[in-house]
């Protein structure tokens, strides 16, 4: 522990679900390379399509439609390292990929949020950005940080601006999913040095990785493949994220959804692997809904099994998989929605047993921001951790000197077993806090208070003037360039 910030507490579950067969994964694969080799996908990068080319794929440089044989996707696949390190400010809070742990994160990128003390709705700003990685920082659910929200006040170079406030406010592992374009990534690649040291120690602990989306139906997103080459070539985590909408951007089954968006996801994971063989990539694919009545985009419908099996496809390929947990389309906080939608989410991820996961506390599908919200994701976090552990059945757990004391119409609050018990038997959630006359407060009312207590109390590990200084530099230099 440091400060007085808790240590981590990720998942480490007793239990393990497959939610896919073997021969379900098989079947998934080969529609992947089916779609790889015959179909194509589309890479609008010319630097991209040239390192195609020059290893052997069928490259259209009219369509930009790359073609690749699986001799090659399974070449390259076996550079991908099945586990790394993230790492952080402070070595303590490294996360060590590795089977059977699951790490979480906080959502983002919002781009609205309910002001704490006047309920008001208004843009998000960097000052909201360095609020909330205090509030992660603080909180031991939480094993890395994501930008919940946009600094929306800062231009272009938004996500360099959450880069400095978020370093400034946490020593947890930074991961972004807005840096995008080679220039913006060699930017956020000299800041990350700036946090290690060096080069060589940002290959060994990278305090940075980046996640990059597809664009569905198979297609890779310029800026974004471009900032994904500088960020592999310095060594920093680059994940790959499908999000295929069933019956618009996908097929409307989820296997077909699946293998398509595997098909996005796997074509980068090759590129990344011919540049640079053993870089570190992670997998990871969102399945949304189209509502056929409206248009509309439905995040969390009744049936969202895909999300979990995606997991199994990660692992098959040999991949880390960043899972997607706690999306909610309701509009506000502390409705029935709010809760139901992500309720099992923590613990069928823990079942599934990702490497990393997003993402709490932000609601309307993503894009608002309720500060208090994360404090009832961490609840919700918390009984899925304790429900995921092996209960304890030993000498002191079957209480048989107090049973056999007590009898049969007995009373056990006068047993010292009791007593010995009494203060660790009932752990409290945010639903049963009491009140000075010990009734049961209001969940939401606790939730802000906790989220306040920790916004005016906890303070990270501040950067060395230096580090600041030279954050505040090149963001400065970036904004000239770029803004």
């Amino acid at each position: 522990m440091s400060g007085n910030r808790p240590a981590l507490e990720p998942l480490r579950s007793a239990f393990r679900v497959q939610y896919l067969t073997d021969e379900q994964l098989d079947k998934l694969q080969n529609a992947t390379l089916e779609i790889l080799e015959n179909v194509g996908i589309k890479f609008p990068s010319e630097k991209a399509l040239n390192v195609f080319a020059e290893h052997g794929a069928q490259v259209d440089r009219a369509t930009q439609i790359v073609k690749i044989k699986r001799d090659m996707v399974f070449n390259a696949m076996k550079t991908v390292p099945r586990f790394f390190v993230m790492g952080s400010r402070l070595p303590e809070y490294d996360l060590n990929l590795q089977e059977g742990t699951t790490y979480f994160t906080t959502d983002g990128c919002g781009v609205e949020v309910v002001d704490l003390e006047t309920r008001q709705y208004r843009p998000s700003s960097k000052a909201d950005v360095g609020m909330m990685a205090r509030v992660a920082d603080y909180l031991p659910s939480i094993g890395f940080y994501w930008p919940m929200v946009s600094a929306q006040d800062c231009g272009r170079t938004s996500p360099l601006h959450e880069l400095e406030v978020g370093w400034n406010n946490t020593v947890k592992h930074f991961q972004s999913e807005t840096i995008m374009g080679g220039r913006e990534a060699a930017y956020a690649v000299e800041m990350a040095t700036v946090i290690s040291g060096s080069r060589e120690e940002l290959r060994k602990r990278p305090p940075l990785s980046s996640l990059i989306c597809t664009v569905s139906p198979l297609m890779q997103d310029q800026p974004g493949i471009e900032a994904a080459m500088v960020f592999a070539e310095a060594g920093i985590p680059v994940g790959f994220l499908a999000m295929p909408t069933l019956g618009t951007t996908a097929p409307s089954t989820q296997a077909g959804a699946l293998a398509m968006g595997d098909a996005e996801i796997i074509s980068a994971t090759v590129l990344m692997q011919l540049m640079f063989p053993g870089c570190p990539i992670y997998h990871s694919m969102m399945q949304a809904w189209a509502d056929m009545r409206t248009g509309g985009y439905v995040s969390y419908p009744r049936d969202a099994r895909g999300r979990y099996g995606v997991v199994d496809m990660a692992h098959h390929w040999g991949m880390p998989s960043l899972g997607a947990c706690y999306g909610t389309d309701s509009v506000i906080t502390g409705t029935w929605q709010a809760a139901a939608e992500p309720a099992l989410d923590p613990f069928l991820a823990g079942l599934a047993s990702p490497e990393i996961v997003t993402g709490m506390g932000l609601s309307r599908t993503y894009t608002r921001l309720f500060p208090e919200q994360i404090i009832l994701d961490d609840d919700l976090y918390q009984r899925a951790r304790a429900y995921l552990q092996r209960m304890d059945v030993d000498d002191d757990s079957l209480a048989m000197e107090a049973i056999r004391n007590v009898g049969p119409g007995g009373h056990f609050l006068g047993q010292k077993h009791t007593r010995a018990h009494m203060k660790t038997s009932l752990v409290r959630g945010v639903t049963h806090e009491l009140d000075a006359q010990n009734k049961y407060r209001d969940p939401i009312e606790v939730a802000r208070e906790r989220v306040r207590w920790i916004i005016e109390n906890h303070q990270p590990e501040p950067l060395e003037k230096s580090q600041q200084e030279e954050l505040s530099r090149i963001v400065a230099a970036a904004d000239k360039e770029l803004g």
